[in-house]
């Protein structure tokens, strides 16, 4: 049986007294609010003001926000727009939500953020969420560190408008043959598979994963070398992930973790 929360049945220990003024950088995750943290959950339901990635973050994630709270949306903004707003709400004695899609420590821009806020001595936290290749994972129903297969997982992306180091070429990453996850890489998508096809054979396997945890989100499981392909076909410029891995690929490999014959401190070696 699957059991389904809407934000009127959640119900979590929340403290009446109002947020201290501050910046909340809050991750959103791919796009489920069911995937959010509880502690994001606290902070949407109090915050005076909610800045948010409107382009990013799907309307269903604000359905936690008060009433009263004033929505500002991102999408349209640049940093020298947003910056004083986070300021002058705080400064007012305002709580701030800066809410943000996935997990902030990736590909969320929120170096420079922390950086002037900092510099404006104004107050924040980060509140982490999780990351469209944790949701994919789930949505797949793997593990992408199988034991015996693949123990390392590389996040990344080709280089575009945002420049990549030249020492994380993609090919040089893929040398590795790890499970590897490649964002914001849609639109280069031919260059993308032509370096994975430099070290990952052919049919591995490649989970092309369209606006994870949305309503219309999209998945399609294919070999490495028809990812270009698809892609095109099916029109993806953004909101695009891609997860190489051969543990896509399934196969029954056991962890010794439980295995009888694996000792360890809670489970010493049986004297018989």
């Amino acid at each position: 049986m699957t059991v389904r929360f809407s934000p009127d049945s959640l119900t979590v220990p929340v403290s009446e007294s109002p947020l201290a003024p501050a910046v909340y950088i809050v991750g959103a995750g791919p796009g489920d609010p069911e995937l959010l943290t509880l502690k994001a959950y606290r902070l949407l339901s109090r915050a005076d003001v909610i800045l948010y990635a409107n382009s990013l973050v799907p309307e269903q994630v604000l359905s936690w926000i008060r009433p009263e709270a004033e929505r500002i949306g991102t999408a349209n903004k640049t940093l020298e727009d947003i910056l004083p707003l986070m300021v002058e709400r705080v400064r007012a004695g305002q709580s701030v939500v800066r809410l943000q899609s996935g997990d902030p420590s990736l590909y969320s821009a929120i170096h420079e953020q922390m950086q002037a806020l900092a510099e404006a001595e104004i107050p924040f936290e980060v509140v982490p969420g999780i990351s469209a290749y944790q949701a994919a994972a789930a949505k797949l129903n793997v593990e992408l560190t199988v034991p015996g297969l693949v123990q390392s997982i590389i996040l990344t992306r080709i280089s575009g408008r945002t420049q990549v180091p030249e020492s994380e070429d993609l090919a040089s990453l893929a040398a590795h043959k790890t499970s590897l996850c490649l964002y914001l890489s849609a639109r280069h998508v031919e260059e993308s598979q032509a370096k994975l096809l430099l070290h990952y054979p052919p049919d591995t396997p490649v989970a092309i994963c369209f606006r994870l945890g949305w309503p219309d989100e999209q998945i399609w499981l294919v070999p490495l070398s028809e990812m270009a392909e698809v892609t095109q076909r099916e029109n993806l410029i953004r909101t695009t992930l891609y997860v190489v891995s051969p543990a896509l690929a399934g196969g029954k490999v056991r962890s010794q973790l439980y295995n009888p014959s694996h000792t360890h401190l809670f489970r010493p070696r049986s004297a018989t």
